[in-house]
């Protein structure tokens, strides 16, 4: 949910500061007139940037300086403080950089600097680029490749309307009618036209040739390729009980999944869902919001515990219920009727809207038929590069070797398909860099926000640092003596930190930082 305006706060930049109050690496959050503005000392230079990020308006002097960068504490999007450039997902938008004086042993801020393009020229451009697939990761590879300078074509196959879009808001604030629907799109149309980026709406990709380099089109339309990025996705799981094709059934993946949803929900008082998963929970608390009655159908003894463990997804359960959920975990759903859901020991659940969350399969079915390998999901290397040459994929489709393990995983968050993106354009350009970033995802339940960052499969155990019943902790996932993921609520600096650490394979500092919190 985006940032309230508020009245600046801290001192006058215009004026300026004495330049001892700076220390290294640390903002010192001020203003011009009415906007926030960051200062930041990086080396020898200071830097002056906006203060607020633009994804959800997040307060980035409460964030953490990475080199040259600042990163969101809410959602980690990440900055450059020299260009104001979105360098990391999920924000999109740059922010403003200033000028900055320095005489007389103090600080201030000038007017604006105007934003320049990045002044960078690929080592490498193919004849064109292909993206199939219209989610976050293929939308944040074509502007990735526009930003880094390529001046070939680009063509983005996005069948589904309305082309990209803020995917968690569709199970978060939008479902709970607290975010405008013109917050969905990633982009307006006309960027698209003004990045010269090919958008192909409602034709989607029917056939690759990988040898002739080209992708048929379900109209029959050719379109050549010196580099193609499948960013095709995952497919909600289906119930398959009678009933489970009735029109009050949702799943909810889609913009015009969680349209129908609302539509439905504003006619009825009573919802079911099924599944106990991040996406169903969510659901669960937007429809709340919206005043519905909400029972929780879940084959788990405790919701999210093979992700969070059970200590943390009992205070998940516990906060849910606070708000009137009712869940009946155990069980399964045998039929779905036009007014209740039957489960699997006889109990009928009133429903007048049903939503379906139970996990998703990454759609390979393409890659399969050109005869890429597959292996629960596309098979890429650290570059998200396929087992063909000049064929990449990216996001919940794409199965990658883990930077810090190395073992093979596929992981379906939001910003990680955007950094795939992001990182697919830097190798198909020579840019270098692969993909190394450590895997990060949220999610909001009322008024507590999850924050995970890592990823662990298993764990030997799970290092509480404060107060679960709280919900102010940070839980640290220890496998084999090493922490491979932590996640946090009320600790936004904490996962920044961790994520940083993770990233760098900094075992020391992630082990002091569970130590110190």
């Amino acid at each position: 949910m985006a940032g309230e305006d508020k009245a600046p706060s801290g001192p006058d930049l215009e004026g300026g500061v004495p330049e001892e109050e700076l220390v290294e690496g640390r903002p010192l959050v001020g203003h011009v007139k009415d906007e926030a503005v960051l200062l930041v000392r990086v080396g020898k230079d200071v830097l002056a940037a906006g203060a607020v990020c633009t994804h959800y308006g997040g307060p980035l002097g409460e964030g953490l300086v990475v080199g040259g960068t600042v990163r969101c504490p809410w959602h980690h999007a990440r900055f450059d403080l020299r260009t104001g450039e979105a360098v990391g997902g999920p924000a999109l938008n740059p922010i403003a950089c200033w000028q900055v004086e320095r005489a007389n042993g103090r600080v201030s801020v000038a007017g604006k600097r105007e934003a320049a393009p990045p002044s960078r020229a690929p080592a490498r451009a193919p004849s064109s680029v292909v993206i199939v697939g219209g989610g976050p990761a293929g939308a944040a590879c074509a502007e990735a490749l526009r930003r880094a300078g390529y001046a070939g074509a680009v063509t983005l196959v996005a069948p589904e309307p309305p082309g990209p879009v803020d995917r968690p808001n569709l199970s978060k604030d939008y479902l709970a009618g607290t975010a405008p629907e013109e917050w969905i799109p990633l982009r307006a149309p006309e960027f698209y036209a003004e990045q010269r980026i090919d958008f192909v709406a409602s034709d989607p990709a029917a056939r690759l040739d990988l040898a002739a380099h080209t992708v048929t089109l379900g109209s029959g339309r050719a379109l050549p390729y010196g580099a193609l990025v499948l960013a095709t996705g995952a497919e909600p799981r289906r119930l398959s009980i009678p009933g489970a094709d009735r029109p009050h059934v949702r799943l909810l993946r889609t913009l015009e999944d969680s349209r129908a949803i609302i539509a439905r929900a504003s006619a009825v008082s009573r919802a079911v869902v099924v599944g106990a998963s991040f996406i169903g929970l969510e659901a669960a608390a937007a429809l709340r919001h919206r005043a519905l009655d909400v029972d929780v159908v879940g084959p788990e003894p405790v919701p999210l515990a093979r992700v969070l463990g059970e200590e943390i997804g009992r205070e998940v359960q516990r906060l849910h219920e606070e708000h009137g959920v009712r869940f009946h975990l155990g069980r399964t759903p045998r039929e779905i009727r036009d007014d209740d859901v039957g489960l699997d020991d006889g109990m009928r659940l009133p429903a007048g809207v049903v939503v379906v969350g139970v996990g998703v399969v990454p759609r390979t079915e393409l890659a399969e038929a050109a005869g890429l390998r597959v292996d629960n999901g596309i098979v890429v290397d650290a570059s998200l590069r396929t087992s063909a040459p000049d064929v990449y994929a990216v996001g919940d489709v794409a199965r990658f070797p883990d930077p810090r393990t190395g073992a093979p995983v596929r992981i379906e968050h939001f910003v990680v398909a955007e950094r795939q993106g992001q990182a697919a354009a830097r190798s198909i350009l020579g840019l270098g860099g692969g993909y190394r970033e450590a895997p990060f995802f949220w999610s909001q339940h009322y008024d507590v926000t999850l924050r995970y960052v890592g990823h662990a499969a298993r764990w030997d155990r799970i290092d509480i640092r404060g107060s679960v019943a709280a919900r102010d902790f940070a839980g640290f996932y220890v496998d084999q003596g090493r922490v491979a993921a932590v996640v946090t609520a009320g600790r936004d600096l904490v996962a920044l930190q961790a994520e940083r650490a993770l990233e760098a394979g900094d075992a020391a500092a992630l082990e002091a930082l569970r130590q110190a919190t």
